[in-house]
């Protein structure tokens, strides 16, 4: 039943791109179902193919349409700071209590040794390598970066993009 939700969703997405980024992971069949539920509440239409051809006839409808997807990046976007905030305050408390966080020391450490390993392996062996190979080592290395990236930003915080996205979820729900 999952699978024809999440691909309707994903039609819908050429009315609103953001939607293809949810479409995964644990929370993409919920996310799904919300979507397709705004689009045949905005449309009047109980079928969600019939609601995605109303959206295309009609410009109106895919401004009210793109408006309640914005909704639900912002309760998407509040999930997830709440989590970040959750583990942040278990550190914090780590810290009050004089102990380590131990788990996050090595997993950071292994990020890191295992993206060094990649591009030590690349650059030493570039020439022996097949090209599948590297295509493989390749890509673990940009896992490694990705967990070294999301360490960084656990840390030391959200970017300026990420700020700014934060004050649109704040102003949304004083609306």
């Amino acid at each position: 039943m999952a699978f024809p939700l999440i691909a309707a969703a994903l039609g819908l997405a050429e009315f609103a791109p953001v939607i293809a980024r949810w479409m995964g992971g644990d929370n993409a069949e919920n996310v799904a179902h919300q979507v397709i539920e705004i689009a045949k509440m905005v449309t009047n239409q109980t079928d969600p193919v019939e609601a995605s051809k109303a959206l295309a006839e009609n410009s109106l409808l895919i401004a009210e349409f793109q408006k309640e997807v914005i909704k639900i990046e912002a309760e998407l976007e509040l999930q997830l700071l709440n989590d970040r905030k959750s583990a942040r305050e278990r550190d914090i408390a780590l810290a009050q209590a004089g102990r380590q966080n131990t788990r996050a020391d090595v997993m950071v450490l292994s990020a890191a040794v295992g993206l060094v390993t990649c591009l030590g392996t690349l650059v030493h062996y570039a020439g022996s390598l097949p090209g599948e190979a590297v295509g493989i080592i390749s890509t673990i290395a940009g896992i490694f970066g990705s967990c070294l990236k999301d360490a960084y930003t656990f840390e030391f915080g959200s970017s300026r993009g990420s700020r700014e996205k934060d004050s649109l979820v704040a102003m949304m729900r004083k609306e």
